[in-house]
């Protein structure tokens, strides 16, 4: 019997302190359950490296050589260079045999041209640039691409060159300093040889192409030794390079083994042509001149929403444009001192000088707005020129209506009844308070003066419902 007892009191308090910590119990089996988690993927995760390592889309190691191909076939931009990048990267997780660009460009941007050439250079893959169709071109940027590679090719039919320091303003070429051109022109130079010379193409050649913008056919850039082979299609260029060994930048040889290559080609994302029209500097700066408009407009006429919406819309995307973008802040200063001089035209008498001066503001500003020294590339005249003209207009026309709007008389409430007529109904002593009809209305009124019933009387004063009033002597 005590032994019974003593039992069920144990048990009894065990129960007991079971159920005062279900907490402590929930939280230990919870760790169990990670833990164990954890160990199976750890054990798991070789295995599933191994099963996805050979999925069809990232091949470890195939017996077929793969050649991923790239295209540059429009300007030269930040996306631009972002895909190239990607795509360098994407053949190397594949383990590619080749990466071949093709390429028709009128040149682009400095800072996106440096950026694609570094990737080259830098590159586990080989890289072939390769000049097609028939009739295409690798200007300006695209001479600095096309020798960057570890193989240089073009199409019969197609030009290379013309990649001499320019400053583009609006889209016009504008002469330099002397003392400065020579400084870019020293800059470009050393740029080519930089990977030209290493490369073991013909660096004194290709500096032409800077210093007197001289541009070379397909055969005129084999005989100068710019580019390595001539090739009519892709599959001309595979079997020319299929068992040829070249020299990486860093010196090191190796052989292509080509044959039977399986061909992958690497497209720009629907984000990325969609942000590649955005990062055009013509459509950059239609976006930010249109948000700032909108924004405008929303903030002088509160209540119309559609401007606001837009125009908050179109500033965002250009503001993210401007994250891709070499832009000058001082482009940026110049078009938001144009629109300071928009309103002061409204608001003070310039005889146009303020229109002018904000006029000549934006369009400085849209031509200073993108920087690209050695690659002409920035916003078109003629784009600034059909943007700032109406912009101005519409600028100046709103803060008008602004302006003039603080003149205007309130339409609603009892401020409405200022300087309204209206007539007496209940004699009005002098000093004290009677009744008049305004609006089909009576009110309390009091004026100065002693009223008569009948008498016309204006409204001079409100004092909450009391009207302070005084005879009509004359019409006004």
């Amino acid at each position: 019997m005590k032994r019974s007892s003593v039992w069920k009191s144990s048990a009894v308090a065990s129960f007991a302190a079971a159920k005062s910590a279900p907490t402590a119990n929930a939280l230990r089996c919870l760790l169990l359950v990670v833990t164990a988690l954890l160990a199976t993927l750890a054990l798991a995760g070789p295995w599933f490296s191994r099963a996805f390592a050979a999925s069809p889309d990232q091949p470890a190691a195939t017996a077929t050589p793969l050649v991923s191909v790239l295209h540059i076939d429009d300007d030269v931009e930040p996306v631009l260079a972002t895909y190239i990048d990607e795509g360098l990267a994407d053949a190397a997780r594949r383990n590619a045999a080749l990466v071949i660009i093709t390429m028709d460009t009128p040149g682009g941007l400095t800072d996106s041209m440096k950026d694609i050439v570094q990737h080259i250079l830098a590159s586990p893959v080989p890289v072939a640039v390769y000049v097609t169709p028939i009739g295409a071109r690798a200007a300006s940027a695209g001479f600095y691409i096309l020798l960057s590679a570890d193989i240089a090719a073009m199409a019969p039919g197609t030009h290379t060159g013309a990649a001499s320091t320019i400053m583009v303003v609006g889209g016009i070429p504008t002469q330099l300093d002397p003392v400065f051109r020579t400084k870019l022109n020293e800059d470009a130079k050393a740029f080519l040889r930089s990977f030209t010379e290493k490369r073991g193409r013909n660096s004194t050649l290709a500096e032409t192409a800077v210093t007197d913008a001289k541009a070379f056919t397909e055969k005129e850039a084999l005989d100068g030794k710019l580019i390595d082979l001539l090739a009519t299609n892709i599959d001309d260029l595979l079997r020319q390079l299929d068992g040829r060994t070249i020299t990486r930048f860093d010196g090191t040889k190796l052989t292509l083994h080509l044959e039977h290559a399986a061909q992958i080609s690497f497209e720009l994302s629907s984000r990325q042509k969609f942000l590649a029209r955005i990062v055009e500097p013509d459509i950059f700066f239609i976006l930010l001149i249109v948000g700032v408009l909108g924004l405008y407009t929303e903030f002088t006429h509160p209540g119309v929403i559609a401007p606001g919406v837009i125009g908050g819309i179109c500033l965002v995307l250009a503001l993210y444009a401007m994250h891709f973008l070499p832009v000058n802040l001082a482009g940026v200063f110049l078009i938001f001192l144009a629109l300071a001089f928009f309103i002061m035209e409204a608001k003070f008498t310039s005889h146009g000088v303020l229109l002018l001066g904000g006029i000549v503001s934006m369009l400085l500003g849209a031509m200073f707005l993108i920087r690209s020294p050695l690659t002409g590339f920035g916003v078109s005249f003629f784009v600034a020129l059909a943007v700032t003209v109406p912009f101005a207009i519409i600028a100046v026309f709103l803060m008008r209506l602004v302006l003039r709007s603080r003149s205007w008389k309130s339409a609603t409430g009892k401020e409405e009844l200022l300087g309204e007529q209206g007539t007496v109904v209940e004699a009005v002593p002098a000093n004290a308070e009677g009744m008049i009809r305004i609006h089909g209305e009576l009110w309390r009124a009091s004026s100065t003066q002693p009223l008569a019933p009948g008498i016309s009387v204006r409204v001079v004063r409100i004092d909450g419902l009391k009207l302070h009033v005084e005879p009509v002597t004359a019409p006004t």
